[in-house]
Formats: C-alpha cells, structure tokens, sequence
C-alpha cells in the first residue's frame, strides 16, 4: 500500500483543520491506520490509530476530546479532524499502515511523505 496525507496548513490557535490520507494498492481496511506526528528536534509520537473496520480508534491523550480519526474504505482514505488547536500541535503529521494496532511509530512499516500543520499563537 502506497499512502499520501495532504491537508495541513498554517492556522492560529483555536482552529480547525482536517487532514487526508489517501492510500493505494493493496486492499486498505485490511490495514490498521494510524496518525502520527513530529515536531521539530523531537521524537516521531503517536496521535490516533483506527482499526481496519474504523470501529475501534485509539487516541494520544493530548488528541483525546480535539481530534478525530476516521475512514472511508470506499474512498481508501483516512482523515484526522482536528479542533482547538494549539500551537504545541505544531509538527509534520504522517499517515501510516500496519497490520496490528500499535502505538510504537517505529512498528509501522509503510508511511505516507507527511504534512506540515503549523499553529500560530
């Protein structure tokens, strides 16, 4: 499977924006799909990760209650919805496939190019 996330921006503080990941190849629901972020000098983290079906989704706990994962295997892509953004949401977001959930960034074997979101105070 081959993934491209899109959508990021420069927004201030308090916004909205939604990311797209779009993926092609193999067949996608079959994929756990995950979000993924990083922020300059720091560490790749996990942000949210849905299951194959999109019925069970697992959040950071700074995504808890501002970010929504979802999916339409139909359309083979997965969005990030994300409220009330905060400058500290600043960072590249990639999108990523495995086939198990995992939390681990480095557990994922195939990744999309990433997206720059950028929150301004």
């Amino acid at each position: 499977v081959q993934l491209q996330a899109s959508g990021g921006g420069l927004v201030r503080t308090g916004d909205s924006l939604r990311l797209s990941c779009a993926a092609s190849g193999r067949i996608v629901n079959r994929y756990v799909m995950g979000w993924f972020r990083q922020a300059p000098g720091k560490e790749r983290e996990f942000v949210a990760v849905t299951s194959g079906s999109g019925g069970n989704k697992w959040y950071s706990d700074s995504a808890k209650g501002r970010f929504t994962v979802s999916r339409d295997n139909a359309k083979n892509t997965i969005y990030l919805q994300m409220t009330n953004l905060r400058p500290e949401d600043t960072a590249v977001y990639y999108c990523a496939a495995n086939a198990a959930v995992r939390f681990d960034p480095s557990q994922y074997d195939v990744w999309g190019q990433g997206t720059l979101v950028t929150v301004s105070s």
